[in-house]
């Protein structure tokens, strides 16, 4: 039927004189005709994208807003749907939208496909913490891979919002608070979603979100406002959308807040005149759920019908799930309140990424029974989530080298509800995983070291139900289980804790005003720790807490955050030394909540230094100002040693090299940082940049030269209109393994 439908519009396309434009195979000249042959209301269609909303494989709905929907798909007035999840559903609908529409153009499905699809690995975050990029990009790959079994050809990921502030959830989703970091992270995310070939059944479209500042909520709090500054805005916040675009992204996807009292939806600026305009991208603008009809309780739209012209006129190509283009825009073209041309324009965005991802060609291309079914159990998939999984997690604490687990240890009390849970450790961007499928820490430890192995769940965490849309109920009152944990702990040679947060604690709508162990995880550590003081705390999160008491009081501290289907294994091989640790943190961890937002990165003030006297820029409540552990910070089993700084200006550029030298018992990888410091510009800029970096393995004993090159790109910055500059003047040059701990040198850029 398809191919019957393709006839009908190179039939038209003839009839219109165009068929030689579409016989070179110049997609542009494709889109084109396509869009002069279209009607008004099949163009509004390309520009409407709706959730899962029935059974398309069961019998037509006869009545109701569902009913409606379904007759849109059958006359073409659908051009993108998200959460469906089959096969058998995707294959059903596109054959309602190409067997039945006027000119059977194809939808596109979309998902979000965030840490994997079935087979789920670390939270983003998590990922972030290794610093690897390759592995990182593999990770996405991975992901585009499943998806695209089912039918799924577009993925709302990569989040690139940087953000400092542990309060909002949405950390969970991104690369931390470093642009430089960031923007390296969303290149290697698209790349992995995209691949080199676009039409490739097994490659998804990436969405870049959300355009732009949605991490700098004020206070932390999902959906608010937030309160950048230019400078901000284009240093910080920006550049990692720049990257993704540069990557070749398909699509972005704006925001729920505002920027300047301009609800991002509706902002031309960030749209047209940045996206469009200055970076030249060529892709389509999807709104997030909502957020087009939402400008109505901003306070910016009097109603839906204002909300759609503003969103069409701003650059929102596709409205997903607010029903304003498709109720509003053809009255508004109709009455010359909004040009035609701007709806062309849109149309030929979505349909361009139609093109390259093959649609045209085959709708069903995405579509593969047997890829479906053997996604779930692929064994290459799941040895990558393993890697990934033990290369995210980072080491904070070992004190006397309590780490890893002595041989000769009899007894090892393993506790706490989040050892043993199959579910938490999905995170919370796992929409098409099963639940409990993950192996837990006990199953782990169980099958490696048997009967040595004594389990004790302690507290519970959370009560009540577990999923997406609903709140989770945090335990604060009951302590059964305490007392129990505890006879174990007393008994024992070594005590293994895994504490923190459950997967559903972060993540979207999941702010915290406090960030300490949820509940009474941390009254049962107390108790634990006065009977016995050997305690390895495994810290699973989707966000840095308030470790402030764990710090003081507990030998050893491992951030495993939600590691994913492999979860169990790669914190059991860390646990018993079967992998060396080489985490790094992509976001500070607070001493206290008061702290948010907190980075490394902050520009300096005018009194920042420490005085006697009470006049500089401090809390007086903490003794220390510092985080708890820095940007970049994360421990090994092995020991490394920095020297030979030297920093010598070339033809190239600034070169920067450093000696390290594996002095510990180990193997072992570290990720060597460079970090910059420009004295005075004419706009103030941070105390400290990254600018580089790379993870090196070194072996024991082994002495390696690391060498960086600084460039204009990464010594220049972007002024208050937007140009980036680079001025001359005095820079500090600092290489370390983590932000804190680095040699220091400089030079003179004239």
């Amino acid at each position: 039927m398809f191919t019957l439908k393709k006839a009908f519009i190179l039939t038209v396309l003839i009839a219109i004189g165009t068929l030689p434009l579409y016989a070179q195979n110049k997609a542009e000249k494709f889109v084109d005709s396509l869009v002069s042959i279209m009607t008004l209301d099949e163009k509004i269609g390309q520009m409407n994208q709706y959730t899962g909303f029935f059974d398309p494989t069961g019998p037509a709905p006869k009545d109701g807003n569902t009913a409606a929907q379904y007759e849109q798909i059958k006359n073409g007035m659908v051009g993108s749907m998200l959460n469906v999840k089959t096969v058998k559903e995707i294959r059903a609908i596109q054959k309602l939208a190409v067997e039945n529409s006027r000119l059977g153009i194809p939808i596109i499905f979309g998902f979000d496909v965030i840490h994997g699809h079935k087979i789920m690995g670390p939270i983003p975050l998590g990922e972030s913490a290794s610093w690897d990029l390759e592995a990182i990009e593999r990770a996405a790959k991975n992901a585009a891979k499943e998806a695209s079994a089912v039918g799924i050809n577009w993925t709302f990921a990569p989040m690139v919002d940087i953000s400092r502030d542990a309060r909002w959830g949405r950390v969970m989703e991104g690369a931390g608070e470093d642009a430089y970091l960031g923007s390296k992270i969303a290149a290697a995310r698209v790349r992995g979603f995209q691949g080199d070939d676009l039409s490739s059944p097994y490659t998804i479209a990436a969405c870049a979100k959300h355009f732009a500042g949605y991490g700098f909520a004020e206070g932390g709090k999902d959906y608010n406002r937030a309160e950048v500054s230019m400078n901000t805005l284009y240093n910080v916040i920006l550049p990692p959308f720049k990257a993704a675009s540069d990557a070749g992204v398909l699509t972005f996807m704006n925001g729920f807040q505002d920027i300047n009292g301009v609800p991002v939806t509706g902002s031309s600026f960030l749209q047209r005149d940045i996206l469009k305009g200055e970076w030249g991208f060529e892709g389509f603008v999807v709104s997030d759920w909502g957020s087009i009809g939402e400008m109505q309780n901003h306070g910016f739209a009097k109603d839906q019908e204002q909300a759609a012209m503003i969103g069409i006129n701003a650059g929102s190509d596709m409205d997903m799930m607010a029903y304003a283009y498709i109720n509003h825009l053809k009255d508004l073209v109709q009455s010359g309140k909004v040009d035609e041309a701007k709806l062309d324009d849109a149309v030929s965005r979505i349909l361009m990424v139609k093109y390259k991802l093959g649609l045209f060609d085959d709708p069903y291309l995405y579509c593969n029974e047997e890829r479906e079914k053997a996604m779930a159990t692929d064994q290459s998939t799941i040895d990558d989530v393993h890697d990934m999984a033990k290369k995210s997690i980072v080491l904070l604490k070992n004190e006397n080298n309590l780490l890893p687990l002595k041989k000769s240890y009899t007894k090892i009390a393993l506790i706490g509800q989040l050892a043993e849970d199959k579910n938490s450790p999905l995170g919370n961007w796992r929409l098409g995983a099963t639940d409990n499928t993950a192996t837990s820490v006990l199953e782990a430890m169980k099958s490696k070291l048997g009967n040595k192995i004594h389990f004790e769940r302690g507290v519970e965490v959370f009560t009540g139900p577990e999923n997406f849309p609903s709140e989770l109920v945090i335990n604060n009152v009951d302590e059964t289980g305490i007392k129990e944990a505890v006879e174990l702990a007393k008994n024992s040679d070594v005590v293994i804790v895994v504490a923190g947060e459950h997967g559903y604690n972060s993540g979207e709508g999941r702010s915290r005003s406090n960030i300490k162990m949820p509940g009474l995880q941390q009254k049962m550590l107390e108790e634990i720790r006065a009977v016995n003081p050997n305690v390895v705390l495994v810290v699973t999160n989707g966000r840095p807490l308030d470790l402030s008491w764990e710090d003081a009081n507990l030998p050893a501290i491992i951030e495993a955050w939600q590691l994913g289907t492999m979860a169990g294994p790669a914190i059991a091989d860390v646990l018993l030394g079967e992998h060396v640790p080489s985490g790094k943190l992509p976001l500070s961890f607070p001493r206290t909540v008061g702290q948010e937002p907190l980075y490394y990165n902050y520009q300096a003030t005018g009194r920042g230094d420490h005085k006697d006297e009470v006049f500089w820029s401090h809390y007086g409540d903490i003794e220390n100002n510092t985080p708890l552990y820095p940007f970049g910070y994360g421990l090994s089993y092995t020991n490394f040693e920095y020297s030979n700084l030297r920093v010598m200006k070339t033809g190239e550029g600034v070169k920067v090299s450093i000696s390290v030298k594996n002095t510990g018992p180990y193997d072992g990888y570290e990720v060597v940082q460079l970090y910059i410091k420009d004295h005075y510009a004419s706009l103030i800029r941070p105390v400290q940049e990254l600018k580089g970096f790379e993870k090196v393995l070194i072996k024991k004993g082994e002495q390696k030269t690391i060498e960086f090159m600084l460039t204009d790109e990464h010594l220049g910055f972007y002024n208050a209109q937007g140009k980036f500059i680079v001025e001359p003047g005095t820079f500090d040059v600092m290489v370390g393994g983590n932000s804190r701990d680095v040699m220091r040198d400089s030079f003179e850029l004239e």
